[in-house]
């Protein structure tokens, strides 16, 4: 498949991109390429296989929710630079 130097043209046109003769033959020759490669990839039957996400198998290693003490809230609070007692004290962003 090709692609014509007017349609590089006007695709970078819609995305607000500015290029230079050079850049639009330069992008003109990797844009074919790849719809070379895409043109390819529609010719393959892929209908007796399944979609995947990922190439290889992959599991999730989550491990089960376990209640567990954590800090108090002075003891959170010690960590901290500077605190009012009840939270942390920082600078005020607007």
């Amino acid at each position: 498949m090709s692609i014509s130097k007017e349609e590089v043209m006007k695709v970078a046109n819609l995305a607000r991109l500015e290029l230079s003769p050079d850049e639009v033959e330069s992008m003109t020759d990797q844009l074919a390429t790849i719809l070379g490669y895409v043109d390819k990839l529609d010719g393959i039957d892929c209908r007796d296989i399944a979609p995947t996400t990922h190439v290889l198998a992959i599991e999730n290693a989550f491990r089960d929710d376990v209640v567990q003490p954590s800090l108090s809230q002075a003891e959170a609070l010690a960590n901290g630079p500077l605190h009012n007692g009840e939270a942390f004290v920082v600078p005020r962003v607007i």
